[in-house]
């Protein structure tokens, strides 16, 4: 049985594999200017299992309307367990899990769980693009991370009335007490093993010691490595991801305009560049949306 992969833009995926659809990241539904697939979380109704990286509105927010709609259970940390429940979805129907955690899906797959680490949020303001090259920050203390991160949240309270509203609609998803603790996850299916990632962080010393068939990852913000900002640029930081892991194939996440105003697209090539020079052996697919890829096809 072929296993695909559908973009539903963001960090949003969905798996079906060995007869299950596994949803990775939930955040479906755009403000109108937005690229995307012109589908809500509303109009998802086939379901086994939702994962999610974190406790942002861009990732968490639509789980509650998918468990509503379909049979399907959520894997999240304990933070999205939380505002999951707030939100009115059972605790029977959800999983807490806080790294070193593998569940059973079902059909012969199984998700292991391992602690990771947010972008750098508060230091957005000083990233552009993939290929530039950002220093400092280093060092900066939880209160003045507290500061700024209120600053962005002002800035988006400016963005106009649709963004406004969408963020209010969000909120339903979205955690008062920051990512609740982000986390990667490592599917083993009977097609081979795919690495899943949300946000672009990590811990070295977890990521390190993965070797996924297949992994997606996060190319957006400021990256984090063991809790510091990057210096240099997001394309170093996730060619240095890939040669890390060593994958065959490797997708990109959260790099599309999901929030006009906000984000941006990423460019693509110098993260493609960065890629051929570090890992010169990975393919890296650039599917559009609901493109059923075949992920663990062998390239031709």
């Amino acid at each position: 049985m072929t296993a695909t992969l559908d973009w539903y833009g963001c960090a949003t995926f969905r798996l079906k594999v060995a007869g299950l659809t596994i949803f990775l990241d939930a955040y479906i539904d755009r403000v109108p200017r937005a690229p995307g697939t012109g589908l809500t979380a509303g109009d998802i109704t086939e379901c086994d299992w939702i994962v999610v990286g974190h406790s942002h509105f861009d990732h968490l927010w639509g789980a509650e309307r998918i468990i509503a709609n379909t049979s399907a259970r959520l894997i999240a940390s304990y933070e999205s367990v939380r505002v999951m429940e707030s939100a009115g979805v059972p605790l029977d129907r959800m999983i807490c899990v806080g790294g070193g955690e593998t569940v059973d899906l079902g059909h012969g797959v199984k998700v292991s769980v391992y602690p990771s680490q947010h972008s750098c949020v508060w230091s957005h303001q000083k990233m552009g693009q993939a290929g530039d090259v950002c220093l400092g920050d280093l060092g900066v203390t939880w209160q003045e991370r507290q500061t700024r991160m209120a600053e962005l949240g002002r800035y988006l309270a400016e963005l106009g009335p649709e963004a406004v509203g969408h963020l209010a609609k969000g909120s339903v998803g979205q955690s008062n007490r920051g990512d609740g603790g982000a986390l990667v996850y490592l599917f083993d299916t009977p097609e081979g093993s795919l690495l899943y990632q949300d946000t672009s962080g990590h811990w070295g010393g977890v990521l390190g010691q993965l070797r996924p068939d297949v992994a997606i990852l996060a190319a957006a913000g400021r990256a984090n490595i063991d809790g510091e900002p990057i210096q240099g640029s997001l394309a170093e930081f996730v060619a240095t991801q890939v040669d890390m892991l060593q994958p065959r194939r490797v997708l990109l996440g959260h790099h599309d305009n999901w929030l006009p105003g906000f984000s941006v697209d990423t460019d693509m090539a110098p993260i493609r560049a960065a890629i051929a020079a570090r890992a010169p052996a990975v393919e890296l697919l650039e599917p559009g949306y609901l493109a059923a890829t075949e992920v663990f096809a062998t390239a031709p």
